[in-house]
């Protein structure tokens, strides 16, 4: 392959590819749209985190309430 073959070559991809270009700067590809995009279908989603388990609610007994009622009472009386 000599220099003028080449250079035909690349003219000639030169040429095809300008072609390439003004297809897709004609808006025929796809617009893209302001925001995050939306998910394609094709991919995989991904897993769902497991929720940490609720804590149980701590309720207070009666004689709780009344431990710590003197306790408090017994701190301000000092």
């Amino acid at each position: 392959m000599g220099l003028s073959e080449a250079l035909a070559a690349l003219g000639a991809e030169i040429v095809k590819l300008k072609q390439v270009r003004s297809l897709l700067a004609d808006g025929t590809a796809a617009k893209r749209r302001p925001g995050r995009p939306r998910a394609v279908a094709t991919l995989e989603k991904p897993a769902k985190l497991e929720k940490p388990s609720k804590r149980k609610k701590r309720n207070l007994t009666p004689e709780g309430r009344a431990r710590i009622s003197a306790a408090v009472k017994a701190r301000w009386a000092r």
